[in-house]
C-alpha cells in the first residue's frame, strides 16, 4: 500500500486571503481541490485514481501567517473519520499560542491524530526553541515521544506571505533528535532547496530522523540526495499536493518511479517506511 505522507487537504475558508491566493496560484481547476476539502468521499476516489492507499493530511496552527487557529484540528479530525485507515490526520499545537500544551496535546491524541506538525517558518520559531525559553515546545515533543506519535518538522523555505525562512534550517532539528531520542522525527521537504546536505547528515547521524521528500520534484531528487538508496529505509514518499507548483499526485508518483534507483528502494520509500512510521 502506497502512502503519500504529505497532502494538504485543508479548510481553505480558514486561511487568510493572501495565503488562499498563494495556495490557489495558477491552478486551473482549484475548484476541484476545494470540492475535495468538502467531501472526503470524493478525495478517496481521487486517491484511488492516483494509486495511493493512504494519505497523511497535513494541517498546522499558524494564526499569524496562515490564519489557521486550533479549530483546524477539529476540522481535520472530523474529515479523517470518513476512513481512518486511509486518511491519517495531522494535528498541531502552536507553542506560543497555547495556555496548556500538555492538555492540548492530550486532546489531539484523543482525536486520533497520527502525526504532530511543527512548522518553524509559519509558526515563527526555531525547532529547538525550547532551549530558548519556549517550554511549551518541549512539552509538545515530550508528549508525542511518550505516546509514540511522530512529529513532522517543516524544513526548507516557504513562499507563503509572512513566512520567515530563517527558521527553516534543519540544523536545529539536531537538538530535537538528541534530546528526544525515542521520538520519530520527519524532516519535511528535506531542507529543500538550501539545506539538503544538512538534512542528509541528520538522517545518517540520528536513528530517529526520517526524510519526507514531498515538494521536491522527483526528477531532481537525486541532485539533492545522490545517495538516496543509502537512506531508503528512512525515506517517505510524499507530494505536498496541491501546494504551489506541485503536480498531481499520480504524475508525481509516476515521475518518482522513473528514477534510476532499484525497485527495492522505490518500494521501501513508497510503502515500507510509512508502514514502520504508521503501522496499519
Amino acid at each position: 500500500m502506497i502512502t503519500d505522507c504529505h497532502v494538504h487537504i485543508e479548510p481553505f475558508h480558514m486561511m487568510k486571503p493572501a495565503v488562499f491566493a498563494a495556495m490557489k496560484g495558477e491552478h486551473k481547476d482549484f475548484a476541484r481541490y476545494e470540492a475535495f476539502s468538502r467531501s472526503p468521499k470524493e478525495f478517496l476516489k481521487y486517491l484511488d485514481a492516483s494509486g495511493i492507499g493512504r494519505a497523511v493530511l497535513i494541517s498546522c496552527v499558524a494564526p499569524e501567517t496562515m490564519g489557521t487557529g486550533p479549530e483546524v484540528n477539529d476540522w481535520i479530525a472530523a474529515y479523517a473519520k470518513e476512513n481512518p485507515k486511509r486518511l491519517l490526520p495531522c494535528g498541531s499545537v502552536h507553542p506560543r499560542f497555547t495556555a496548556d500544551a500538555r492538555k492540548d496535546m492530550e486532546s489531539l491524541l484523543r482525536m486520533g491524530m497520527r502525526l504532530i506538525k511543527i512548522h518553524p517558518p509559519h509558526q515563527l520559531l526555531y525547532a529547538n526553541d525550547y532551549l530558548n525559553g519556549v517550554k511549551e515546545l518541549e512539552t509538545i515533543y515530550r508528549v508525542a515521544e511518550e505516546n509514540g506519535v511522530p512529529v513532522m518538522i517543516h524544513t526548507g523555505t516557504s513562499v507563503f506571505p509572512g513566512a520567515r525562512n530563517k527558521y527553516g534550517d534543519p540544523i536545529y532539528v539536531d537538538d530535537v533528535a538528541v534530546d528526544f531520542p525515542k521520538l520519530k522525527i520527519l524532516v519535511a521537504h528535506g531542507g529543500r532547496p538550501l539545506w539538503m546536505d544538512t538534512a542528509f547528515f541528520l538522517l545518517r547521524r540520528h536513528k530517529n530522523v526520517y526524510l519526507d521528500i514531498s515538494s521536491i520534484p522527483p526528477r531532481r531528487l537525486l541532485e539533492g540526495f545522490p545517495r538516496l538508496e543509502m537512506i531508503a529505509q528512512k525515506t517517505l514518499f510524499g507530494t505536498d499536493w496541491p501546494g504551489p507548483g506541485v503536480p498531481e499526485i499520480a504524475a508525481n508518483l509516476a515521475e518518482f518511479r522513473e528514477l534510476p534507483i532499484s525497485d527495492e528502494a522505490k518500494r521501501q520509500i513508497t510503502e515500507r517506511t510509512a508502514l514502520e512510521v504508521w503501522p496499519e
